[in-house]
C-alpha cells in the first residue's frame, strides 16, 4: 500500500477539481492510503468518503507564498511523523503548483490539464497583466515531472523550450463509468420535458459561447439548448446579444449532472482550447452524441473512428451547426468505444501507483 498525497486547490465546481477528487477516490480504491490537501474549503464538491481530508488554509490570502509554503510543509511534516512517509505527490493545478513548488516534495508530479502556449497566448491578448499572473504560475513547471491528461499536450510540452521538464508523460484523466452510468439513471428535478441539446462549462473566454450561441442561432429548427455553467446570468445576457436567449435553459448547478447529459439529443463543445475535455467522454459514457471543435488538446484523442465526423475546426459556428444538425438527425452508434476502455478509473489507477517509490 502507497501513501498518496493530492493537493486540491479548492471544491469549486470545475473540470479540475472534479478530477482530483476522482483520483482520490480511484486510488482509495485501489486500495492506496490517500490524503487530499485542499488549500481552500470554498465550492459546490463534497469531498470523497473514505479519504483523509486536510483543509491546510484557514485564508490563503492573508498569508505571503513564503508563509503558505511553510505551513503546506508543516502539515505534511505533522502527518508523516504519525503515520510514515508518502510515497508519491500529486498537484492538480496552477494554483497548488505555486506553492509545491516550494516544498521539495518527493517524487512530485504536476499535472497539466489545459493547453498551456494556448493559455498563454489567450492572456496576453487580454493584457500584460493577465499574462504576468498565468505566467507566474507557468513557471512553477519549469524543471518538473509533468503528468499531462492527453497526448497532444505531452507533444506540445516536450516541444516547449522554457519548460525544460524532468519528466512528461501522458496519464488520461480517470472515468467511474459504472458510476457515471447509475447516476445517469437517476430521476432529478428540473428537467426540460421537450428534447434538449446540452453544453457545459464555465462562461470564459476559451470556452467561445459567442460561437455555440452563433451556431444555434444558424440552427432554428433544433432543439433548446441547456447550459450548465456557473455563471447562468453572464451567459444569458450573451445569449441575448445573439438573439437565442429564449433558446437556452440555465438551471444552475447540478450536482448529477449525468441525468441531465442522458437525457440530452446531443452534447455541443465550442472551446479554442482544452486539455482533455471530460464532458466530451462523459457524454460518451451516457450515450449521448457528441459534436466538439477540433481544438488543441483532446477532442481528437476522444472522437476517433466513426466518431472523428463530427469534430468540426474552431470558430465556424456555421459548420458546428451543420454537423450538430446532422448527427441530430442520424445519431451514431455508440457501441465499444476505444477511449472507454483508456480512462477506466482501474486502469488509470494502476498507472497513477507505478508512480509512487
Amino acid at each position: 500500500m502507497k501513501k498518496v498525497a493530492i493537493f486540491c486547490h479548492n471544491l469549486l465546481a470545475n473540470g479540475t477539481v472534479k478530477v482530483a477528487l476522482t483520483q482520490a477516490e480511484v486510488l482509495q480504491e485501489a486500495g492506496q492510503d490517500v490524503h487530499l490537501f485542499i488549500f481552500n474549503r470554498e465550492g459546490d464538491f463534497t469531498p470523497p468518503q473514505n479519504v483523509q481530508i486536510h483543509y491546510v488554509f484557514e485564508s490563503q490570502k492573508t498569508l505571503s507564498l513564503a508563509e503558505q509554503q511553510q505551513q503546506l510543509q508543516s502539515c505534511i511534516q505533522d502527518i508523516e511523523q504519525h503515520n510514515g512517509k508518502f510515497s508519491l505527490f500529486l498537484s492538480n493545478s496552477t494554483d497548488c503548483d505555486v506553492v509545491v513548488n516550494g516544498c521539495n516534495f518527493a517524487p512530485c508530479y504536476y499535472f497539466c490539464h489545459c493547453a498551456l502556449q494556448q493559455e498563454l497566448i489567450m492572456e496576453l491578448k487580454r493584457g500584460p497583466i493577465h499574462f504576468l499572473r498565468r505566467w507566474r504560475k507557468a513557471k512553477a513547471l519549469i524543471g518538473k515531472r509533468i503528468i499531462t491528461v492527453s497526448e497532444g499536450i505531452a507533444t506540445e510540452l516536450k516541444g516547449t523550450r522554457w519548460l525544460k521538464p524532468k519528466s512528461v508523460q501522458a496519464i488520461y484523466n480517470p472515468f467511474r463509468i459504472d458510476d457515471i452510468k447509475v447516476k445517469a439513471e437517476e430521476a432529478v428535478d428540473g428537467l426540460p420535458n421537450e428534447p434538449f441539446m446540452i453544453h457545459i462549462g464555465r462562461v470564459t473566454r476559451q470556452k467561445r459561447l459567442d460561437i455555440l450561441f452563433q451556431a444555434l442561432q444558424a440552427m432554428p429548427s433544433a432543439p433548446k439548448l441547456v447550459l450548465l455553467t456557473n455563471r447562468p446570468e453572464k451567459a444569458r445576457k450573451l445569449a441575448r446579444k445573439y438573439g437565442v436567449e429564449n433558446r437556452i435553459i440555465t438551471p444552475g448547478f447540478q450536482s448529477n449532472p449525468y441525468a441531465w447529459i442522458a437525457r440530452a439529443e446531443l452534447m455541443l463543445l465550442s472551446s479554442d482550447f482544452e486539455g482533455l475535455p471530460t464532458v466530451l467522454i462523459e457524454s460518451l459514457i451516457c450515450g449521448t452524441p457528441v459534436v466538439s471543435t477540433n481544438c488543441p488538446h483532446g477532442p481528437s484523442e476522444i472522437l476517433t473512428g466513426a466518431l472523428a465526423q463530427y469534430l468540426v475546426p474552431r470558430r465556424q459556428p456555421t459548420l458546428l451547426a451543420e454537423k450538430a444538425l446532422a448527427c441530430l438527425a442520424n445519431p451514431p452508434l455508440l457501441n465499444e468505444l476505444p477511449i472507454l476502455q483508456a480512462v477506466d478509473s482501474q486502469y488509470i489507477a494502476k498507472q497513477y501507483i507505478n508512480l509512487a517509490v
